[in-house]
């Protein structure tokens, strides 16, 4: 009763304090020093602190711009888009989330023991992304049973998709043994990945390739992260119909937001390395042939330059979207301030072309776009069933750009609540593909080039 009274305690003064007292357990447990441990563990709570304000920074500027243009555009769509803290409000308020919460822990331990995943997933508080496909399976379907299998589900793919594009995360942002098991970024891999693919195989298509990098080089002073933010945030603000000044102070927060997200990172991964370097150490002793991934929230990522000049492109163009796309009934809002996360690993995938990471961009929240409208129903009773105020939206359903929006939990959700004998085979065939494509064929495939380069 203390250990879980002390969970929740943890648990509610967020992954700021979370996370630190993580940090410290793991570098214990990788034989750190106590001091070095608890110093790795504060600086790493530093860092993703500056990360959130900075986060929030962006936030708090892009969430009420864009809000304006849905206004002066006057799009008039009837599933208001409430925001994830919405929906992580209605996940938490759930009867079922004692056992869900417990099951994703138990799913991440037993994968790790059985050598079936490397990450180890210390991001607890974004649990909510896989507990609230389980929830949702539960009140539509009675039956818990079900409920808690669709919740483990959503932890083997967010586990395994974690380990999958952990090259991206080291290759790109350089941050080696990370992995993010955040299913908001994530899931937009789904659609990247055949479509990166696809855009490749384009003759002329393939080879455009412009990045922000070189917009630096043609630009010159335009092609800084900072004045390129100051100019985004300025089209931006002008777009939301603000005066001079709100447009102004839009434009260099904005710029702010590329400068200081470099430095925050930089200082988390400073208390990161020495308990990454000690896993190194200790895996190798104990567990040869392992590198554990320590699975932090994708919020370590989204401030990165190319990421955020994306979303700035790309937010206007979704709400243009929401408008023009066939059976869209979800009005964009309060996530558009999180569209960084849903295009992050979108970003790292591309090499940061930014030609395709908009293409691309576009068909993930187009996807995210049609699955709101779809669950838009079953998630509005949902709220209300749990007691949650629906006031802002005025009558209308409520959507998001998270929970079941999201493609992957979108297909899970629809895989439990379907016809079971048809849908779960045909499912757990797919995903097995893949699984054995990435854990069996493309491993041997790198084993075998290794020796000719």
């Amino acid at each position: 009763m203390f250990l879980y009274n002390a969970f929740n305690v943890l648990l509610d003064a967020g992954p700021t304090v979370l996370l630190p007292v993580i940090i410290l357990i793991i570098g214990l447990i990788f034989r750190v020093k106590p001091s070095k441990a608890f110093r790795s563990g504060l600086t790493v709570g530093i860092g993703f602190a500056g990360i959130k304000l900075i986060i929030n920074l962006l936030s708090s500027n892009l969430g009420p711009a864009a809000q304006a243009m849905v206004k002066n555009f006057g799009i008039r769509l009837d599933a208001l888009d409430v925001g994830w803290g919405a929906i992580a409000a209605v996940t938490w308020s759930s009867p079922i989330i004692p056992i869900l919460i417990f099951g994703i822990l138990l799913t991440n331990i037993v994968m790790l023991i059985l050598k079936k995943t490397d990450t180890l997933d210390v991001d607890i508080w974004n649990y909510h992304h896989m507990a609230i496909v389980g929830i949702m399976t539960y009140f539509v379907t009675k039956n818990v049973a079900l409920g808690v299998a669709a919740t483990i589900t959503m932890a083997v793919i967010t586990f395994k998709m974690s380990d999958w594009s952990a090259h991206l995360v080291s290759g790109y942002f350089g941050l080696p043994g990370v992995s993010l098991p955040t299913m908001s970024a994530l899931s937009s891999l789904v659609i990247a990945a055949p479509l990166n693919y696809l855009l490749d195989k384009i003759p002329g298509i393939n080879k455009i390739n412009f990045t922000v990098k070189d917009a630096k080089k043609y630009l010159g002073f335009f092609g800084e992260p900072m004045i390129m933010g100051l100019i985004l945030g300025g089209v931006i603000g002008a777009l939301a119909k603000y005066d001079i000044t709100k447009i102004l102070n839009v434009a260099v927060n904005m710029s702010a937001v590329m400068v200081l997200i470099p430095k925050m990172t930089s200082l988390f991964m400073e208390g990161l390395m020495p308990i990454s370097e000690a896993a190194k150490k200790f895996t190798k002793e104990k567990f040869k042939g392992r590198n554990f991934l320590i699975g932090l929230d994708a919020a370590v990522v989204v401030g990165n330059s190319e990421v955020i000049t994306t979303s700035l492109i790309v937010i206007p163009l979704t709400i243009a979207l929401a408008v023009i796309l066939p059976g869209n009934r979800v009005l964009p809002f309060a996530d558009l301030a999180v569209v960084p996360f849903r295009v992050a690993l979108v970003v790292a995938l591309t090499g940061g072309n930014l030609f395709k990471n908009i293409i691309i961009g576009l068909a993930c929240t187009g996807a995210i776009l049609l699955a709101g409208t779809s669950t838009a129903p079953v998630l509005t009773d949902l709220a209300r069933s749990t007691g949650i105020d629906l006031t802002m939206a005025a009558g209308a359903l409520i959507s998001s750009f998270a929970a079941t929006s999201l493609t992957v939990s979108f297909i899970v959700y629809k895989v439990f609540t379907g016809n079971l004998y048809i849908t779960l085979p045909i499912f757990f065939a797919g995903f097995a593909a893949v699984w054995i494509y990435f854990d069996v064929i493309k491993k041997k495939k790198e084993s075998e080039e290794k020796p000719a380069e």
